[in-house]
């Protein structure tokens, strides 16, 4: 099957649209100045914005091959991030940092995001949030085999939110088919990999060319195997069409900055706490969006889940301290 000539120019057209109007609402917005200030608007922006994206995602499948959809929500964000970095003069990235950033983003965006849009096929939004959330305990173990000695404190707060996880996903729904389900983990082991690297890697200095080479040169890759695999798009309808421009420019235009902010300002264990509320964003959108039951398992899971969150604050501040 072939694609409509008129499919890429409606996408692009309504991404410009809608740049337009998020730009004069981003410029009307101020940020806080001080680091705490940014470090908890950051965290606000990936528990809540990540944790629908998975429902984002689930519409958007409706007219985007998964890995087309991966590859061209991320290249543009790229494209998107990068002009908006060049109008503030930064300081230009070297061919080091260029190839590094292009590791990280082919991590986090070619791989995890494209395995997660994979899985996602036979996968619900609720159990793919799930799934996603064992990123801390892989980004754990990672930091403990790559040499870092990780306190027991990490180890309990690790262990507090996989508790709360295994009660979310005790029972609950279409966990979908095994293959989609070891994507998804395969993604989320992606992540914490290229997580880790991030922040050992020698980055551009600017964080929105930074952000935007990773996600940039990570979509293109996706795009190009996309391509190559033969996915195509074959008709584009309202609501996936306004479920891709939401992933493009919240989803990972905002979202990723503000991900990347805390990686270089806290902790791993901080950076990764997205992974613990995202299933609770997930499964209460489930809820008012699809009418998915919340049972009492789910209210339990919730509480371990954000003591978990609590605690892992607890910890790094007691390490910056020291």
């Amino acid at each position: 099957m072939t694609t409509p000539p008129h499919l890429p120019s409606r996408i692009a057209s309504g991404a410009l649209r809608a740049g337009a109007t998020l730009w004069r609402l981003a410029r009307a917005v101020r940020l806080p100045q001080s680091r705490g200030g940014r470090v908890v608007l950051s965290l606000a922006v990936v528990y809540f914005v990540w944790g629908s994206t998975y429902l984002g995602v689930k519409v958007a499948l409706d007219s985007f091959p998964p890995l087309l959809l991966s590859g061209l929500r991320n290249l543009l964000a790229g494209v998107g991030l990068f002009v908006f970095a060049m109008r503030r003069r930064p300081v230009m990235p070297t061919l080091l940092e260029v190839r590094n950033a292009g590791v990280v983003g082919t991590l986090l965006v070619g791989l995890s995001s494209g395995m997660l849009a994979y899985g996602m096929r036979t996968v619900g939004t609720g159990t793919a949030a799930v799934m996603v959330a064992t990123v801390p305990l892989f980004a754990t173990v990672i930091s403990a085999v790559s040499g870092r000695r990780v306190a027991k404190a990490e180890w309990a707060a690790v262990a507090l939110g996989l508790v709360g996880i295994a009660i979310l996903s005790h029972g609950g729904g279409n966990s979908g088919s095994a293959g989609g389900s070891l994507a998804i983990l395969c993604g989320a082991l992606f992540w914490a990999i290229g997580a880790h690297l991030a922040g050992r890697l020698a980055l551009p200095a600017d964080l929105f060319i930074a952000t935007a080479l990773q996600i940039g040169l990570g979509g293109a890759i996706s795009t190009a195997v996309a391509w190559l695999s033969g996915e195509r798009m074959t008709s584009l309808h309202f609501l996936p069409l306004t479920a891709f421009l939401y992933l493009l420019f919240v989803g990972t235009m905002a979202a990723y900055v503000a991900y990347g902010y805390l990686i270089r300002y806290t902790s791993p264990l901080v950076a990764s706490s997205c992974m613990y509320v995202n299933p609770v964003v997930a499964v209460a959108l489930g809820a008012l969006m699809l009418g998915e039951p919340v049972t009492r398992g789910t209210i339990v899971a919730t509480v371990l889940i954000l003591g978990s969150v609590g605690l892992s604050f607890l910890f790094d501040d007691r390490r910056r301290v020291s």
